[in-house]
């Protein structure tokens, strides 16, 4: 059993590794979105502010989903936390891609944040699937909120990045949902401002640097 965590653990280090040293990119089908167009340079930091926090929201993600994953109670909430897990490297991917295509760099703080999110993961994992899950239902509902507010700034200014972002969220809402049918226990609304504090934090923190 412990050979097995420890395993685990060190699948978890290496994705993170891979992750942060942008090693781990699925490569992203970006011919459904629309072409990229030339901004003008405040829409330009704008976009590349937007796409900055959202990389590193989706490194968050990630890293929530693989601690949760190793503290898991049953294999079936196991396997669906390191589906949604993979499911954020494509995210992280397609906000990668259009930093590169805005000539933008991810957060400096990202290994910091990893780290951080493995840790809550795997305390919320072991607090119990039920809780496990409503902590999935609660972060995708905050995830969602902001993408709304994220789309809502960029308006039609910028086509192809608001295509991506419509797309991540859309998934989001799916994981939001997938969790609270399989009976995530709904938080109560102190706990979620909390939450919703805390992504104030990472959001503020990551737009520029």
């Amino acid at each position: 059993m412990f050979r097995e965590l420890l395993d685990e653990i060190v699948l978890v280090i290496d994705n993170g590794l891979r992750t942060l040293t942008d090693t781990h990119q699925d490569s992203v089908d970006d011919s459904k979105y629309p072409s990229p167009k030339e901004l003008s340079p405040p829409n330009r930091r704008t976009a590349a502010s937007i796409m900055r926090i959202n990389h590193c929201g989706e490194v968050c993600a990630q890293a929530l989903y693989e601690g949760q994953a190793l503290t898991a109670r049953t294999p079936s909430v196991q396997r669906q936390l390191k589906q949604a897990a993979s499911e954020e490297r494509e995210h992280l991917a397609l906000c990668r891609t259009r930093l590169n295509e805005l000539d933008a760099n991810p957060s400096i703080f990202e290994p910091l944040f990893f780290a951080a999110s493995v840790g809550i993961g795997a305390i919320a994992g072991r607090l119990g699937d039920r809780v496990s899950l409503g902590f999935v239902e609660a972060t995708e509902d905050e995830v969602c909120k902001h993408l709304d507010r994220h789309i809502d700034e960029l308006g039609d200014r910028d086509e192809r990045t608001k295509a991506m972002l419509e797309s991540i969220r859309a998934d989001e809402a799916q994981h939001r949902s997938a969790a609270y049918e399989q009976g995530g226990l709904v938080f109560s609304k102190p706990i979620k401002s909390g939450m919703a504090l805390a992504a104030k934090v990472m959001t503020r923190t990551t737009a520029i640097f």
